[in-house]
């Protein structure tokens, strides 16, 4: 392998921490219910109308308000539609906060000094997701021009398509790409069926069955990610 590229949400930094402050802000203590639990929850929610708010079937104030209001249903509780928009302007102002963990820095940091080519590859509004990577500062080892973002490709992950899009401009090969994700469909799924490496970072939600797409790697902390590329790309 010859190159990396990264999802951004809950790979390279961890997206339960905004969520959890926007729910402290907007809920306070209102509910008796796991933070983590209802985050897991509107990650799955998520995933059921991302296709229909990228095709503009669904609005995206729509797809905020479905995910949020779902997580709650699963955890026996009620929003309003308010209170999911509400939600939604406090998540999206803590992401513009959001910072990068040590561990990961220097991961970056030390593929930027041995020259591996690296890149993002990431669903979701363009500005939306360029404010997490400026936020994060990834520019700093990351070319602009090898971040992907679904809304400016016109293809969106687990399409192989966006995959093929982001090796075509590195000029590399399938064979010669390794992507890093969290998301067993998103990533995982969507990397192997582009004939790409696949490390998933396995923060939470079950492993693949017997017989299903398996990941080249598991991992489930930063510090795990950071030993498995150091050994990949040494």
């Amino acid at each position: 392998m010859k190159a990396v590229l990264f999802d951004v949400d809950d790979t390279l930094y961890h997206q339960v921490s905004p969520f959890e402050k926007a729910y402290d802000e907007v809920f306070g203590a209102r509910f008796a219910l796991s933070v983590e639990k209802l985050f897991a929850a509107s990650r799955r929610r998520s995933d059921e109308v991302f296709e229909l708010s990228q095709s503009g079937k669904i609005s995206m104030e729509e797809m905020y308000i479905y995910r949020i209001q779902k997580a709650f249903a699963d955890m026996g509780e009620a929003i309003t539609d308010e209170e999911a928009l509400r939600f939604q302007k406090h998540y999206g102002e803590n992401q513009r906060h959001i910072t990068l963990p040590e561990t990961v820095a220097a991961m970056l940091a030390r593929l930027r000094e041995r020259e591996v080519p690296t890149g993002i590859i990431t669903n979701g509004p363009t500005e939306h997701q360029w404010d997490k990577v400026r936020a994060l500062g990834l520019t700093r080892w990351i070319l602009p021009e090898h971040v992907f973002v679904s809304e400016a490709c016109g293809c969106a992950k687990p399409e192989p398509e966006i995959f093929a899009y982001a090796q075509r401009a590195l000029g590399l090969t399938a064979e010669e790409c390794c992507y890093v994700g969290d998301s067993y469909v998103n990533d995982v799924l969507g990397a192997k069926r582009a004939g790409w490496s696949v490390i998933w970072v396995r923060r939470r939600g079950p492993e693949p069955a017997a017989g299903q797409v398996q990941p080249d790697f598991t991992v489930r902390s930063d510090e795990e990610m950071d030993a498995c590329i150091a050994k990949l790309f040494a």
